[in-house]
């Protein structure tokens, strides 16, 4: 009777349908529901710890249609929150509140820099000072709520402690029983189009908003480097802090130990000498440096490279003949300002092994490690001389006197690679955090991403997870989840006029954003709820939505999964509005960026059906698609006004390749709900035989108003009354003349 708890089981016997026994509804009313709202699930799998994580509220509503041959079809319809609405976008904003201290930590970490660089790190550091108290002064406003928050209605899209959460998140789910077969389950998710209402859309929404600060940048910065090449950046600087001392510390020991005539001391330094410096020349030896130098150059202010990119012009040569001379050579330092010398890097390092060798050749020499020439020997005349060479070989003075010239040299190419190097890795550890900061415009714009990318993601998590648990029994679907990964098909019915236009770019980037998102199946510690909830991991740009599943279900997944393999995803968003402002766009305005959408969802759409067909060739129904991608080919290329095929046929690609389907409106209570209880009709018809003669019974039945004096109105009449306190759409008969005839609500339902 709460709605949370178990109290039994009913079993129904018999049915007695409305008007067998009395015909006092009009025959336009007649609706076949047998029950109007049953708050607990019933004992199956539906209220199982898996689906208690991904599901809350639910509202079920069940019916009885009529097929073609006269049998009949128990439906049962089923609309519910989620936890993910909340939970989801705090994880979300602790890790970008990680990321940020993280990134102002490497910066900060950098040392002494340039003015110019200073002033870079300086903007890093404010820009993710500011996002972070943003964003933990949010995260402090989530806490406060209930840790039951499952639902934000559409009234508080703009609160702007709700940026994060998505609008009006629903799982609209709908399991049809044949008196034949046992029920098989359809998934919706439906939500308001991710967007920030909260910043509004004044000038625009996300995609004419990025293009205008790409614009406006021009060409100040180019470059940009992966988190994996910042990773390495930070390593060499690390690798060149501690090993630059340990070279220099060696050299000096060296040259002390040179003052006690002790061949084994000075070839035991001498080993730890080469140890050290070939460590130091490895770590040089990376072709990011050569590639930082040189954007270096092309990038920076002439002050800049004058202050950082600089040669002390040390060449150390090996020595021709026996007495080991190092030959030093001055570079031109006007080098600076003329053509760039990409080998200039590479002589940098090897200049410092050549010293190295000279060093070791003196050592052995000194040692009398080298062999005289027979010429040499010849040469050799008479014992005075060689009394007077091994006087002076002998010579603590002079040992020191022949290696100090070298090991000096060895420091300076030393220090002269190592601030070579020192620059250009701070070059890049700078350069990747401002192309995450700064460089991805004012601190609004970021945020305004992150908060519609967070929305966007809670839904297709949601849609995930409810895809995945229904597809657990299926080998078929999961061999194509880790060789192809998992289609979104997001479906928008925004118009392109207005705030519309503002929020579809919003929705645009952010739907575009989930194609670095990835999931990963684990095994879950046990099966409380708690452990089931998905995880996030990673950082932006390469985020990993951890899903956990019971042990005993982990252990049936395949191989790869099991073994964490990455599940990519691939979103799509067809868009065609249906409303009013919709027909003033076609008539008087622009249509163009929902062409463009539609043009490169279909490219995309293809990309994905003929990479299944490569790698999974027996999918059942995989071979039908050629078909329908060429309908929806030709539909998308037709100037048709409110051309709704599109979206249809869309819909019924994503299914055939288990895809998630999301749906969205401004706030997916009105258009949303026309759409998905079309949806329903139309799998009802071409999948289960629905009668023709009974679909827009069915139609008006699952969007249709209290009639009597019993609710027998359906989940999305709910659905409205949750987000505006009112059982009627927010429709006026002069707008619905314009929208397309199956999208229209039954008399009564709507004002």
């Amino acid at each position: 009777m709460d709605g949370v708890n178990e109290v039994g089981e009913v079993k129904v016997s018999r049915l007695q349908m409305e008007g067998e026994n009395e015909d006092k509804t009009p025959p336009e009313h007649k609706c076949p529901a047998l029950c109007d709202s049953l708050h607990s699930s019933v004992h199956n799998k539906e209220n199982s710890p898996m689906m208690r994580a991904v599901l809350c509220a639910q509202v079920c509503k069940v019916y009885r249609f009529q097929t073609e041959d006269q049998r009949w079809l128990l439906v049962r319809e089923q609309m519910s929150e989620t936890p993910l609405s909340f939970s989801l976008p705090k994880q979300l904003l602790s890790m970008l509140i990680h990321e940020q201290t993280s990134r102002v930590q490497e910066v900060k970490e950098l040392g002494d820099l340039s003015p110019h660089w200073d002033g870079l790190r300086h903007d890093v550091i404010n820009h993710c000072n500011h996002l972070i108290g943003c964003y933990r002064e949010t995260l402090a406003e989530l806490d406060k709520l209930s840790a039951l928050s499952c639902f934000k209605s559409s009234s508080s899209k703009s609160e702007k402690h709700l940026q994060f959460v998505p609008t009006n998140l629903h799982s609209q789910r709908m399991e049809v029983t044949n008196p034949d077969s046992t029920g098989v389950w359809y998934e919706f998710i439906t939500f308001g189009a991710p967007a920030d209402h909260h910043q509004a859309f004044k000038h625009g929404g996300l995609k004419r908003l990025l293009s205008k600060h790409t614009n406006h940048r021009g060409s100040v910065s180019s470059i940009s480097y992966s988190q994996d090449e910042s990773a390495r950046a930070r390593e060499l600087l690390a690798s060149v802090a501690q090993l630059q001392p340990l070279v220099f510390g060696l050299a000096e020991e060296l040259l002390s130990v040179s003052l006690e005539l002790n061949g084994a001391r000075l070839q035991k330094v001498l080993d730890g000498l080469t140890q050290q410096t070939d460590q130091f020349v490895h770590a040089l030896k990376d072709e990011l440096v050569k590639s930082a130098l040189l954007a270096i150059h092309n990038q920076c202010t002439a002050n800049y490279n004058s202050s950082h990119v600089h040669s002390n012009g040390l060449l150390c040569d090996m020595p021709a003949d026996l007495e080991g001379q190092t030959s030093l050579r001055q570079q031109d330092v006007s080098r600076r300002d003329a053509e760039y010398d990409e080998e200039e890097w590479d002589r940098a390092w090897a200049n410092v092994a050549m010293c190295l060798n000279c060093i070791i050749a003196m050592g052995d020499r000194l040692q009398g490690r080298e062999e005289l020439t027979s010429s040499e020997q010849q040469e050799t005349t008479g014992d005075a001389n060689s009394q007077n060479t091994a006087s002076s070989l002998s010579s603590a003075s002079s040992w020191q006197e022949q290696l100090l010239p070298l090991v000096v040299t060895l420091r300076d190419c030393v220090r002269e690679a190592a601030g070579k190097a020192r620059a250009a890795m701070t070059f890049v550890v700078l350069q990747g955090a401002v192309a995450t900061t700064v460089a991805q415009g004012s601190a609004q714009l970021v945020q305004r991403r992150h908060a519609v990318f967070s929305q966007a993601l809670s839904a297709v998590v949601c849609g995930f997870m409810l895809k995945l648990y229904g597809g657990l029994e299926d080998p078929e679907f999961l061999q194509q989840l880790h060789c192809v990964g998992v289609l979104a098909q997001f479906e928008g019915l925004l118009s392109t006029y207005g705030d519309e236009v503002g929020m579809l770019e919003d929705m645009e980037v952010g739907v575009a954003d989930l194609s670095r998102v990835a999931f990963t199946i684990t095994k879950a510690k046990t099966e409380q709820l708690d452990d089931l909830l998905p995880t996030l991991s990673g950082a932006w740009g390469s985020l990993v939505v951890e899903v956990p599943l019971p042990p005993e279900t982990f252990g049936s997944l395949p191989r790869e999964l099991k073994e964490g393999h990455l599940i990519r995803v691939h979103p799509l968003l067809f868009n065609i509005g249906i409303n009013q402002q919709q027909s003033l766009a076609e008539r008087f305005g622009d249509s163009s960026l929902q062409e463009r959408l539609n043009q490169q969802s279909c490219e995309r759409l293809r990309a994905y059906c003929n990479t299944l067909r490569d790698r999974r060739p027996e999918m059942t129904g995989i071979q039908s698609l050629s078909d329908l991608l060429s309908s929806l080919d030709r539909s998308v290329e037709t100037r048709k006004r409110k051309n709704v095929e599109v979206l249809w046929i869309a819909a019924t690609v994503c299914r055939k390749v288990n895809g998630v389907r999301l749906t969205s409106c401004k706030s997916a209570k009105d258009r949303t709900a026309m759409s998905v209880t079309l949806e329903q009709c139309v799998l009802l018809r071409e999948r289960h035989t629905l009668g023709q003669q009974h679909f827009s019974t069915a139609l008006d039945c699952m969007r249709r108003f209290v009639f009597t004096e019993m609710h027998r109105d359906g989940c999305r009449m709910e659905n409205v009354q949750k987000n505006v306190g009112s059982r009627k759409f927010a429709f006026s008969s002069v707008q619905l003349l314009t929208f397309p005839k199956l999208y229209r609500p039954p008399d009564g339902s709507f004002g």
